[in-house]
This record gives structure tokens, C-alpha cells and sequence, in this order.
């Protein structure tokens, strides 16, 4: 049985944080929103069984492995996405400042930074749905940090 109520409450409390998770991964908010509203239809599907497992989990994997599969799409007919001005105007700074600084950094550290840090997924389940040993996860982090702690301090030099 679907619960629509513990249903709402789920997407009002995750969508925005998933939707800027996927954006910064893809660069494309549209495209972020797209692979969002998709996971959450897929999650509202399969509710009744979802609810008392992994949601949060479920909903971050289905809209990542969506967004993966749309950029390769994508790229593979356009290799242009960054540093494509983005004319949308209810866009933070500081989000498209991130965005470029995480597609200067190799896809596998961006990829775990912004599992980890947008959407406070674990190491073991960063592992997990990246198909890498945990060890691998910690060293993308730690790399990750500190490219980007030099490249968005304003003192530092740019990376």
C-alpha cells in the first residue's frame, strides 16, 4: 500500500538537495531536474517497498545512474557541455562557481565529493554505487578537498 502523505513529505525534503546533487554532476539543471522528477516518479512506483528500506539510498542512485547515462548520451552527440554559460538566472553564484570547479577536477573526485557532500551518502555506500573500493572513495576525497579548497579560495591560486 502507497502512502502519499509520507510519500510528500519524502520528495519536499529531498528533491532540491538531489536536484543541485545532479546539476553539479551534469552540469545542465534542466537535465538535473529531468533526472530527478524521473527518480522520484520510479520511487513513488515502487513506494509500498521503498518506504521501509533505503528511500533517501534508492532515489539518489536511480537519479545518478540517469544523469551518468544522459551525459555519456549527450556527450558522445555534443562533448560541450563545460563552461556553457547557463542563462538561468535563479541559479546561485556560489553553485555555478562549485560546478566549475568540480568539472575541473577528474570525474571520479567530483563524483565522490558531491555523493558525499551533497548528499551525505557514507563512504561504504559511495563504494557501493560507484563500483570502487572504499579506500578509493577516502583518497578521492581527500584529493577532491584539497583541489578544491585551492581552487575556490579566493587567496589561493587557481587550479
Amino acid at each position: 500500500m502507497r502512502d502519499a502523505t509520507s510519500f510528500d513529505e519524502f520528495y519536499s525534503a529531498r528533491a532540491e538537495r538531489l536536484v543541485r546533487l545532479v546539476y553539479a554532476r551534469t552540469g545542465d539543471l534542466g537535465r538535473a531536474e529531468d533526472c530527478v522528477q524521473e527518480a522520484f516518479i520510479r520511487a513513488w512506483r515502487r513506494w509500498g517497498r521503498l518506504e521501509g528500506d533505503d528511500p533517501v539510498g534508492w532515489v539518489t542512485t536511480v537519479a545518478w545512474r540517469l544523469a551518468i547515462k544522459d551525459w555519456h548520451r549527450r556527450r558522445r552527440e555534443h562533448d560541450a557541455w563545460r563552461g556553457r554559460p547557463d542563462f538561468r538566472t535563479d541559479v546561485p553564484a556560489e553553485l555555478l562557481e562549485l560546478r566549475d570547479a568540480l568539472g575541473r577536477l577528474p570525474r571520479a573526485q567530483a563524483d565522490v565529493l558531491l555523493l558525499h557532500y551533497l548528499q551525505d551518502l557514507s563512504i561504504r555506500r559511495i563504494a557501493t554505487l560507484l563500483a570502487m573500493p572504499e579506500g578509493t572513495v577516502k583518497s578521492h576525497l581527500s584529493r577532491g578537498r584539497a583541489a578544491l579548497a585551492t581552487s575556490l579560495d579566493p587567496g589561493g591560486a587557481p587550479a
